[in-house]
């Protein structure tokens, strides 16, 4: 496997997200927006997990290349666990995250700030070219939700979601913070170990 990999995603700040998160080990994102004819994977597994690996497999089947799948979303507990797995469309198909924070918003008018607690999901899946899953892990944030946005940085519901330690939403905190607390980085943290094992052997196999 070379230090290049394909990320199966079409969100631009996503896959910089990513990007930066495997950079430090070497490795290269590619967004799935570079190959045209890969069709888009519809997302409708039950979990976060299962739509991570449904992505990964399915790109890398269509590429044969090593696929990396994330799927990931916001849990509030006063919702019992909404938006969920429907975080990205949870206004509807095609959402703008202005749509999605404002139906957030709404839904959680009345609620008071102690029964506002939420977390965000982050799970991972590399599939090898034969859509074979060699990896799956999962990383979580725990926070509470605002009624009013704080900051213009992250994206999705992040200038709602309060880290209570900082004080500061996701919105707030610097991209090098947020690479730190972030459900996102934390996955990673358990997956880029994993990931240069394999790359590791997959070298020593085409060298031998």
């Amino acid at each position: 496997m070379s230090r290049t990999i394909v990320l199966a995603s079409r969100n631009v700040k996503k896959t910089s997200e990513v990007a930066e998160l495997l950079a430090p080990a070497g490795f290269t994102v590619v967004p799935v927006t570079e190959f045209p004819n890969v069709s888009e994977v519809e997302e409708d597994g039950d979990t976060f997990a299962a739509n991570a690996a449904k992505k990964a497999t399915e790109v890398a089947v269509a590429l044969n290349q090593w696929v990396i799948g994330e799927d990931s979303g916001l849990r509030v507990d006063a919702l019992n666990g909404a938006p969920g797995i429907y975080s990205a469309r949870y206004s509807g198909p095609n959402a703008t995250d202005a749509e999605n924070n404002a139906k957030l918003i709404t839904d959680l008018a009345g609620v008071p700030d102690d029964r506002r607690s939420a977390g965000y999901v982050c799970s991972v899946a590399l599939s090898n070219p034969a859509g074979k899953i060699k990896i799956a892990v999962e990383g979580t944030c725990r926070g509470r939700i605002l009624s009013e946005a704080h900051g213009s940085g992250g994206f999705g519901y992040d200038p709602y979601f309060l880290i209570r330690e900082f004080h500061r939403t996701f919105g707030e905190l610097s991209p090098l913070v947020k690479q730190k607390l972030s459900h996102r980085a934390r996955a990673f943290a358990r997956f880029i170990p994993l990931l240069q094992r394999i790359a590791d052997e997959f070298q020593e196999q085409r060298s031998s």
